[in-house]
């Protein structure tokens, strides 16, 4: 799954839109690895997302095309 799909769809970024632009930004990183929005995901990669002075650093725990709201965070955990 597409990189800027999955923070859509887990919820760790409301709009994809907002995910590409924060991206093509620089302020996603994959395993370590600055990432652009059409980097594969997979299960067990840890994505950290910088907003303002904040960190967020997640591991992904599931993947799939659409989820319901109550079950997005089930996606991903936070370390």
């Amino acid at each position: 799954m597409r990189l800027d799909k999955f923070l859509k769809v887990s919820r760790l970024i409301k709009r994809r839109t907002i995910a590409n632009e924060a991206c093509d930004a620089g302020r996603v990183s994959v395993n370590g690895k600055p990432a652009k929005a059409s980097v594969k995901v997979k299960v067990g990669d840890i994505i950290e997302i910088a907003f303002g002075q904040k960190t967020v650093k997640a591991e992904v725990l599931s993947l799939a095309e659409s989820v319901k709201k109550e079950d997005a965070k089930e996606m991903f955990r936070y370390l």
